[in-house]
């Protein structure tokens, strides 16, 4: 379920980083490249509907990034020093009897 979360993180920042940059600015920008739009996007152009999708794409961004950090704090509830074992000491056995302890 990562692995799907996460190819639609890359396929998001990519779709959001093109998508602002066709918008129009004070510089233009690549959206002098996108051609006259016009008619097909209504009077405006596409600034609106280009607003309003990347907020769209911003929120399933966010909503991705959030359900792939709860997903991945999940799988990793185990911790590395979990794992360390501590060998505990063997202490020799003395096979006679202690004497000093008898008188």
């Amino acid at each position: 379920m990562t692995g799907i979360l996460l190819i639609l993180q890359f396929v998001f920042a990519i779709l959001i980083t093109t998508i602002v940059l066709l918008q129009k600015s004070s510089s233009i920008g690549l959206g002098a490249y996108s051609g006259s739009n016009e008619s097909l996007f209504g009077a405006k152009g596409p600034a609106g509907f280009l607003a309003k999708l990347t907020f769209g794409l911003g929120l399933l961004f966010v909503i991705n990034t959030i359900a792939l950090s709860y997903l991945y704090v999940q799988d990793s509830k185990s911790s590395i020093v979990d794992e360390v074992t501590i060998p505990t000491p063997i202490l020799p056995q003395d096979s006679a009897p202690n004497n000093a302890e008898s008188n």
